[in-house]
């Protein structure tokens, strides 16, 4: 092949769904010219060692990053690191930097990732109040943790929860506010929710739930939290994780499809000719899960990553997975697969003993005599996600009883 007719490849993110695709491509493509674009000024890394083993200074800044310097050398991948693209134009082919730097290509995929939301609320803007996004965010903040005191964290989500727990591990009091009544209540109900409550609890945490934010209280630092309650808690440091949203903006400006993130069809293909998408930015078409679906879990981008490079080379793609995600917190290994529309009116089936904790959650539909499977999570209950994953996948209406009981192996329940 000349030099004129390689593939010139533009990937669009610094994140690990930017550096899947450069596998992805590779595996398909050995010769295209590949330029990869990010905004931060670090290689492309993962985001769930920010806050686990990063934060709970367990490893250092090394684990997050799939691969090295040399990794990208030896895939002759041209970066570009701390001048994002600004501008995209499908129809020219081209990209614009913010520095100014005009650069051609021939299929980009977008990896924008998410942006944290903030708080409009006075203080918010203080030194001391915290949000957990980017690598830099996680080095911030383990540094403050470090030193210990009083630690407030906003939002009782995934991100809350595994920043609550780092906290604990350096000897920090955590209090942690949430308007709903139960933590992760939006995705997994006030029964789970209330079992993360508890456990957090039995670990030195307290709940402000029911009640959000009104105000932060200092002037040179963050000093304290004032709830909508009117309770001031005390604060040296707060972290604020109220949710992410897709980083759009690049991609609607240059005519992309967009609602909750970017629309791709199966293969990962945008509505612009020659432009990918995939990550958290990606709302992909789901025959699987019945219709469009956008995930923000580390699974999503490693796997989507990869397919949309090879998707990008020409491979023939039908990305469909079984959403998955994963969770340390204390002593509790979790993980989570399966997807559970909103708006769908979900039971909850339990197996095993949450006291232990050893057990199982799944949200099923009713359906007929029995129920179908729609989602499942496991805690300390290990070697059983590829059985919830193939229960999803089958759509097997199973007796809610035989679900319930431990000495039945769930791959039985596919028969």
């Amino acid at each position: 092949m000349s030099e004129t007719e390689r593939t010139r490849y533009l990937i669009v993110g610094g994140g690990l769904a930017a550096a899947r695709a450069v596998e992805g491509i590779r595996e398909q493509d050995a010769d295209g010219e590949i330029l990869l674009v990010t905004e931060e000024d670090h290689l492309p890394y993962e985001r769930p060692p920010l806050s686990k083993d990063l934060l709970l200074d367990t490893a250092g800044e090394g684990a997050a990053f799939p691969h090295d310097p040399q990794w990208y050398a030896d895939q002759r991948v041209d970066l570009v690191l701390g001048d994002p693209v600004a501008a995209l134009d499908a129809s020219a082919r081209t990209a614009t930097l913010a520095g100014g730097t005009v650069l051609s290509w021939d299929r980009a995929l977008l990896a924008t990732g998410s942006a944290v939301r903030r708080l409009d609320v006075p203080g918010a803007d203080l030194p001391g109040v915290h949000h957990l996004r980017t690598l830099d965010d996680a080095l911030a903040l383990r540094e403050r943790l470090r030193d210990g005191g009083d630690v407030v964290v906003v939002g009782a989500g995934w991100i809350g929860l595994e920043v609550a727990a780092a906290a604990r591990a350096h000897g920090c009091a955590v209090t942690v506010v949430e308007p709903r009544s139960a933590p992760l209540e939006a995705v997994m109900g006030t029964h789970i929710g209330g079992w993360f409550a508890r456990w957090h609890g039995s670990h030195g945490v307290e709940f402000r739930l029911g009640t959000g934010v009104a105000s932060f209280t200092g002037e040179d630092a963050v000093t304290g939290v004032v709830t909508s309650a009117g309770e001031t808690l005390p604060a040296r440091i707060v972290v604020v994780g109220v949710g992410i949203r897709p980083r759009t903006e690049l991609a609607e400006a240059a005519g992309a499809d967009v609602d909750d993130g970017v629309l791709t069809d199966a293969a990962l293909r945008t509505s612009l000719d020659g432009v990918w998408a995939a990550g958290d930015v990606a709302r992909w078409r789901s025959r699987l899960l019945g219709g469009p679906v956008r995930v923000e879990h580390w699974a999503n981008a490693h796997d989507g990553g990869f397919a949309a490079g090879r998707s990008m080379a020409g491979a023939t793609v039908a990305y469909d997975p079984v959403p998955f995600f994963f969770s340390d917190q204390y002593e509790a290994g979790l993980e989570y697969a399966g997807h559970v529309p909103r708006g769908t009116d979900a039971e909850l089936v339990l197996r095993g003993d949450e006291s232990a904790p050893e057990f199982m959650a799944f949200w099923v539909a009713p359906e007929g005599s029995g129920v179908r499977v729609l989602a499942g999570l496991h805690v300390n209950v290990w070697g059983t996600m590829d059985a919830v994953q193939r229960l999803i996948r089958a759509r097997t209406v199973v007796a809610a009883d035989r679900l319930a009981d431990p000495s039945v192996p769930l791959d039985d329940l596919t028969g």
